[in-house]
């Protein structure tokens, strides 16, 4: 009798465990059925919404169209990313459910009691009432509402887009792409322009072939640093341009930020290769007015206390978004004068151009002639064939510390003219003075130029006298 009662218990159990098997079977098959199918259980158009709002984290963010364009519910100055509005609502264009669950009884056990995030938007024909729940525990999926009746797990959670707060919402500034530049003009701080020239071997303004950007001065174009000046339009177009201060700047505002009078203003004119036509771009700059007074303060006063951390702010053109940005970003962008941007070698020639060296040491002359043509010159003294990299690092390496118009007073340490295989400058004379224990004064075609550091020289000097003794 035991046996028997025992038996049809097993078997209840056995039954109790298919039907569950059957179950899950069916849960499984059901899910893999839809995963694979793709199912789309909301398709509405973006362009035919009208109104979207949705409440996150206490945070209710409310829009809708006005004559075709989003407008910020709360504040119509509000410069709406019409682009991030279509992505938000791109998520409802074909919203596929990997999993549904019909004739829902008790929302709370999806967590859509008490939604983390709710959604409404409406076309002229339709409203939508989306509220996310939950993640599911086997899936790792959100569950969803549409307002149907039903519970559905999203292929996509929605929350992705919709964790979004205000300032991802602002159509932010873009500085362009400024590859390609006629000019760059600098006013505030510095006031010059910067024009684009393509070098030629008849130029007679530079013979540096890398040489593309010049300051006018007098008669005379003088010439940038190629790598200095593309490095500061990559700190522009690398600007972060997203931390606003205020989007929509009054006059008030404009000199609370110190850019009703900015510190320096920069204007690229550049032609974009997609429209081929000319156009420009005026970015503004300046520091916290406040810590502009103290460092005008601190300049008076040697004893001043250090510098605080930057507080900066940018415009670009006559936006009223008012942007924060670094220290470093200010510091990089306000160092645009012309002793920044110019060439701190001494001798600027490619080395594959030059075709000899006169040089006057310690009262003697020494010659150093070439035979061949660039980079497969053999350079000579004498007859003897030699090794010149010692000497060629010497003169490249040789770079200024700070610049200077300051006439040479002590004596001359080495002087070299420098032959060069260039029509329009066929040769460029080289002094260095004695200037103190750690500089020497570098003159450049009878021309004063920048104080370098005495290693150099030494380095220089070192290299001659290998050769020659």
């Amino acid at each position: 009798m035991q046996r028997s009662k025992r038996l049809t218990i097993l078997l209840g159990i056995l039954a109790v465990i298919a039907v569950v098997t059957i179950v899950v079977m069916q849960y499984e098959e059901k899910q893999e059925e839809i995963e694979t199918s793709g199912e789309v259980v909301l398709a509405v158009d973006p362009d035919t919404v009208q109104s979207l709002s949705w409440t996150y984290e206490d945070e209710t963010y409310a829009f809708h169209r006005e004559e075709g364009a989003w407008q910020y519910d709360t504040d119509a100055a509000f410069p709406v990313d019409e682009e991030k509005i279509g992505g938000l609502l791109g998520v409802f264009e074909s919203f596929g459910a990997a999993f549904v669950i019909e004739d829902v009884t008790d929302e709370s056990q999806y967590g859509l009691d008490d939604p983390v995030c709710t959604i409404d938007f409406a076309t002229e024909d339709a409203e939508y009432a989306i509220r996310l729940g939950d993640f599911s525990a086997m899936d790792s999926q959100r569950y969803v509402s549409i307002g149907d009746g039903k519970v559905y797990l999203a292929s996509a959670d929605p929350l992705d887009e919709f964790d979004a707060a205000l300032p991802d919402l602002i159509d932010n500034d873009e500085v362009p792409s400024l590859d390609t530049v006629d000019a760059i003009r600098f006013d505030g701080a510095e006031s010059y322009q910067a024009v684009y020239q393509e070098y030629t071997e008849d130029s007679s303004y530079t013979y540096c072939s890398d040489d593309v950007y010049f300051v006018q001065q007098d008669e005379d174009m003088l010439p940038l640093d190629t790598e200095r000046v593309d490095s500061y339009l990559s700190s522009m177009e690398s600007l972060s341009l997203t931390d606003y201060a205020t989007y929509n700047a009054a006059e008030e505002d404009l000199a609370a930020y110190g850019l009703d009078d900015p510190e320096l203003s920069v204007t690229v004119s550049y032609t974009p290769e997609d429209s081929g036509e000319a156009a420009e771009f005026t970015l503004h700059i300046s520091r916290d007015p406040s810590e502009r007074a103290q460092e005008d303060a601190q300049a008076d006063d040697a004893d001043g206390e250090e510098e605080e951390e930057i507080t900066a702010y940018a415009r670009v053109g006559e936006s009223q978004i008012v942007y924060r940005i670094s220290g470093d970003s200010y510091e990089a962008l306000m160092a645009a004068g012309y002793d920044d941007l110019r060439h701190y070698e001494v001798l600027t020639a490619d080395f594959a151009d030059v075709t000899g060296l006169d040089i006057t040491l310690e009262g003697e002359s020494y010659a150093i002639t070439s035979k061949g043509s660039g980079e497969d010159k053999t350079f000579y003294y004498g007859e003897e064939e030699l090794d010149i990299a010692d000497l060629q690092s010497a003169l490249e390496t040789m770079s200024a510390a700070s610049f200077t118009e300051e006439e040479p007073t002590q004596k001359e340490e080495i002087s070299l003219t420098v032959h060069l295989d260039n029509a329009a400058h066929p040769s460029v004379a080289i002094a260095l003075y004695r200037y103190d224990g750690e500089q020497c004064l570098a003159v450049v075609d009878g021309e004063p130029v920048s104080l370098i550091p005495r290693s150099y020289a030494v380095d220089l000097i070192e290299a001659v006298n290998a050769i020659v003794l």
